[in-house]
Formats: C-alpha cells, structure tokens, sequence
C-alpha cells in the first residue's frame, strides 16, 4: 500500500453498561410511591424484589407488574447477614446479563444492608446503579409516634442488635423486628439498660391502611406478642434520669460481687491480693501465646481471663474501702491523657524515640523520686527473669551506664563464657550457677544493643525446638517402636529432616 493510500479504521460499536434501578417502595400504602419509582417499575423489564412479604406487593401484581422475589433465600440463609449477601450476590448476577430493577421495602437508604453491598460491588463488575428514594418505614414509624426526630433520636437494625447499646436518655427507634424471636433477642439486650416494665411502644404496618397497629407494653412483653412481624418496629421513649446506659462490664463486676458475696463461690470468698498472683501472671502469659498463634478468637477469650482477673482485684479492694473498678478506669485515663501531651496537648515530638523519651520524664515526674531512690526500683522483681535482666539494663543505659555498642557485649559474652568453662573445670556447683546467670545476663544485653527481643527471641527458639521433636515424634510413631530404641545420631537425622521442612514451609 502507497503512503498516499489511506485505511479506514472501522471500530466496534461501544457497548454500554448494563444498569441496576435501585428503588424504594415505601411503608406499605401504594399512595405513598413516589412517580419516578412508579415510572421505573411500569418501564422495568426484569424486576427484582427482595421480598414479596411487602403490603404494596398485592397491588403492583393487580397493576400488571411482572417481578420474582427472592423469598426462598430467606428460608434458606444462617442469618440475615448470610441472606442479605446472597440476595446481593443474585441482583448483580443478574445485572451482568443485561439492566434490571431491585425494588425493596420502604427507601433504599433506611436499614437496606443489601443495597449497601451492591453499590460496594457494581463499579468492579462495570455496572452502573441508580438509586430512587422512597418514603422510609423510619418516616412513617415517626408519623405513627408523633415525635419530633430533632429532639434526639437513635436507630437501631433489629436484625443485627446484639452489641449494640441504645441511648436511653433519647428516644431510640429499632427497626426490622421480624419477629418474636429476634424480639426476644432484643429484650435481652435492652434489659441491660433498661427495667422489665419500661414502657415501650410497638409499632407494625406504620402508614399502612387497616394495618397500622401501634400499642404500649413493658419491655419484658415484647416477645410474648403474637402480632409481631416483619413490619414491626418498636420505640424506646427517652428515659427518666434514674435509667442509665450499661455497660457490658457492669454485668462482669456484679457477677463477681455476688461471687464474693456470703451467698457466693467458698473459692472466690477465700481469694486476696496476694493469693491471684499467679493467675495473673497466668493469663497475662496466655495472652501472649494466643498472640503467638495469630488466633484472633483465642486473644478475644484470654483477654477477657485477664479482665476477670482486673475486675476480681478491683472487687476485692471495693471490699476494703480503697478502691473500685471506676477508679482504675479512671487512673488509666488520666495517665494515659497526661504521658501523650503530643497527641492531648501541644507538644511537638519528631518520632517514636522522642514519645518514649517524654513518657519516661513524665512518669519520673509523677513518681517523685527522693534522692535516696535507685532508677532501677521501677523494674518488678516478678518479671520472668530475661524480661526482667533486659528492664534493668535498659534503665542503666538511659543513666549513662552501657557499651557504646554492640561490641562491647559481644567481648562480654565472651569474657563470661570462659569463667563459666573455668567453673565447670573446677566443678564448683555455687560458681557455676553463678557463671550461667552471668552468661545470661550478658547475653540478654547483647540483643539489645541489637534490637533483639531477648524474651521474644528465646520463644521462637523453644517454639521451634518443640516444632523439630514433634516432628521427631512422629517418625518414631510411624516406625511403631519407642524413643528410646533409637539412638542419638538416628534422631538427629529426624532433626535435621525437620528444619528443612521448617526453612521450606519459609518460602
């Protein structure tokens, strides 16, 4: 072909997106549908309801409006959530075939976790979504209350209540009841704030013609009304001062009063100070090892061990008129506002060495140390000894009192490895525990003048030396004879099987 020639570029027709028509259709009462829903419904061609269990629904089938449902998920699901992210899952599955219409009960912006999840989702898959507002079951639940939101109102999703504390000194709206059972579940959770007979008021089918149904009762009733349904709500009006909000851990500080109560646990009674020593040091060490495994479930349950343990001290202090758990709260609060003047006041600091540098300042400044008083006295004599041995030196460097770095320790190390083989060749018991200890000590300021965590570090080992016999253990177990069978060179064939499956495990 010449240069003069010239070559048309045919390109391909541009395909468009396929489109998802979110919209809303309001409390219940077809009047109450805005035209531009009413327009998108008439001009849908596949329309998606998540459920048909919607007062509106008779009326949009006598309009001749063609739809499926996505009823038979909800029979299906573990929970909500599970249901709510199938049904997500099926309207975007379906948009990727071509544009559709998901309708869903009440507005698209009040308590629709389903939409949420949808718009998270359609820009990865190239789907565009619109969003049409309707009159929300919040808007009509107010209208039956007749209370004015701007007084101070919290909503609350009934399908996910648990953990979630209403505000009892304001007005509190929980939606999507659907049913007794997850009434109950409320009234359960509501009972930590609030009296059995507080009044509360049910509402079902707000705005909805012949349905509307809204009724006092004590909060202890709520799960014994046969009426409930989906489209119930139910309005927690705010509270006299006597109703304060709860915390879960008052619950945890009365069980632990009545524990140590005269009617109580003979175990808990007999317990001090002095005596829970150990269990917590114990649970502290357990917390730890669940850290180690990178279980996130075990953290959750050793920490709340050693929670007990905190309330257990504070109850037994409570006792003796010297302190409670409020007053250890408190303490925390107070000193952990004070040693971060650079994030609760207007200190300026360039890194983290320069946070702890006025962390130590400032807690020298709240000790007020006598002349008499040593920098080492801030370290705990109950810390395991390497933690322990790696606080003291540390407290002596901050005084001037270390090697310029690491090299000095490394000469050290050395220096104490050779008396302890000089005690050994004299077989002096006494010198030789005298020498490991000193080997110890020597070795622990070595890593931190490397920046090792002695504590950590020692724990990796022991991690990996019970990981290699394990392995070990296992060989011999397969072999069907006993430990002792094998010799010393046999197993540590095993052993060194076992670290190049450690070191591939790595990679």
């Amino acid at each position: 072909m010449s240069s003069a020639s010239c070559q048309r570029e045919v390109q391909a027709p541009h395909k468009q997106k396929a489109r998802i028509t979110i919209v809303g259709l309001g409390p219940g009462n077809p009047g109450q549908i805005p035209l531009m829903v009413w327009e998108a419904l008439k001009q849908g061609e596949r329309i998606l309801l998540r459920t048909g269990e919607h007062p509106v629904v008779p009326w949009l089938k006598q309009q001749g409006i063609n739809f499926n449902t996505f009823d038979n998920l909800y029979e299906a699901g573990t929970d909500f959530q599970d249901v709510y992210r199938q049904i997500a899952s099926g309207v975007l599955e379906q948009a990727g075939r071509g544009s559709v219409v998901y309708a869903v009960p009440g507005s698209p912006f009040v308590a629709e976790e389903t939409v949420e999840l949808i718009v998270q989702q359609a820009a990865s898959l190239n789907l565009d979504v619109d969003v049409i507002p309707a009159m929300s079951f919040l808007d009509a639940t107010i209208a039956a209350l007749d209370i004015d939101p701007s007084k101070g109102l919290l909503i609350l999703d009934g399908s996910s209540f648990k953990g979630k504390l209403p505000q009892p000194n304001i007005g509190n709206i929980i939606l999507q009841v659907y049913n007794r059972l997850v009434a109950s579940d409320i009234k359960l959770v509501l009972m930590e704030s609030y009296p059995p007979d507080y009044k509360v008021i049910i509402v079902r089918a707000a705005g909805v013609p012949d349905l509307q149904r809204v009724e006092e009762h004590p909060l202890y009733r709520i799960d014994r009304l046969d009426w409930i349904d989906h489209l119930t709500s139910i309005y927690l009006p705010p509270g006299p001062e006597t109703v304060k909000a709860r915390c879960p851990m008052d619950r945890l500080v009365e069980i632990m009063e009545t524990l140590r109560s005269e009617n109580g646990c003979p175990w808990d009674r007999e317990q001090t100070h002095r005596t829970l020593r150990k269990y917590v040091l114990e649970e502290a060490y357990e917390v730890v090892d669940a850290i180690e495994q990178e279980d996130v479930y075990k953290i959750c349950e050793e920490l709340g061990d050693l929670l007990l343990q905190i309330v257990f001290h504070s109850q037994i202090a409570r006792e003796e008129g010297a302190f409670d758990l409020n007053d250890v709260i408190a303490g925390i609060i107070k000193k952990m506002i004070e040693r971060h003047p650079h994030v609760f006041g207007n200190v300026v600091v360039a890194d983290s060495s320069e946070v702890e540098l006025n962390w130590e300042m400032i807690k020298n400044r709240e000790k007020k140390t006598t002349p008499g008083d040593s920098i080492l006295d801030g370290v705990p004599k109950y810390l395991p000894a390497i933690v322990r041995a790696g606080d003291v030196q540390a407290k002596a460097s901050k005084a001037g009192f270390d090697w310029t770095d690491y090299r000095g320790a490394m000469e050290k190390v050395k220096e104490e490895l050779k008396e302890l083989t000089l005690a050994i060749a004299e077989n002096s018991p006494d010198e030789m525990e005298a020498e490991v200890g000193d080997l110890f000590f020597a070795l622990t300021n070595l890593s931190r003048l490397l920046g090792v965590d002695s504590e950590v570090a020692l724990s990796g080992t022991v991690n990996r030396f019970t990981n290699r016999f394990h392995y070990i253990e296992e060989k011999v177990r397969i072999s069907g004879k006993e430990i002792s069978e094998f010799s010393l060179d046999e197993l540590d064939v095993w052993w060194e099987e076992a670290k190049i499956v450690e070191k591939n495990k790595k990679k």
